[in-house]
């Protein structure tokens, strides 16, 4: 179909948006994928479980509500519990009773936990850097994170 003979232009990407589009789904995707290969390969994690273990080691005292760890990874809080059970049967995290609310569950990152990111960061890094920040220009960096923050502020994931 034509994009002129649609009924509402507005409803299809043109050409070049579609190009923007596709270009931006499939190397997202495809980072992640390589990402996660990465850290399964050199570290025995996922990019999830990488994820969590960030979040809390930059989290004061290195705890975290689960709610709010599952809205930082942007993860469901099912999904987040899953990880997070994962994590603690290997000793990177630990489950502690929130003390301000007894009904609430922190994740708290154990000495095991620091040292698995520890071990597992400059590889993580370097993937990073090969795989995406060394594609790009200081110029193209520098709109990457424009974008991003612009795309971010519009989406409401509540």
């Amino acid at each position: 179909m034509d994009e002129n003979d649609a009924p509402d232009r507005g409803a299809w990407l043109n050409e070049a948006e579609q190009s923007a589009w596709r270009a931006y789904l499939d190397s997202t995707r495809m980072l992640f994928a390589a990402l996660d290969r990465q850290l399964a390969a050199e570290s025995d994690l996922t990019l999830t479980d990488y994820d969590i273990l960030v979040r809390l080691d930059e989290a004061p005292g290195g705890r975290l509500r689960m709610r709010e760890l599952a809205d930082l990874t942007l993860s469901t809080r099912s999904g987040v519990t899953r990880a997070v059970t994962r994590a603690e049967q290997a000793g990177w995290v630990r489950r502690v009773e929130c003390e301000e609310d007894r009904r609430g569950m922190n994740a708290e990152l154990t000495d095991a936990g620091r040292a698995k990111l520890a071990a597992s960061a400059p590889g993580h890094v370097r993937a990073v850097r090969e795989m995406l920040i060394d594609q790009l220009t200081p110029e193209q960096l520098s709109q990457l994170t424009e974008i991003g923050r612009r795309v971010q502020g519009k989406i409401d994931i509540g």
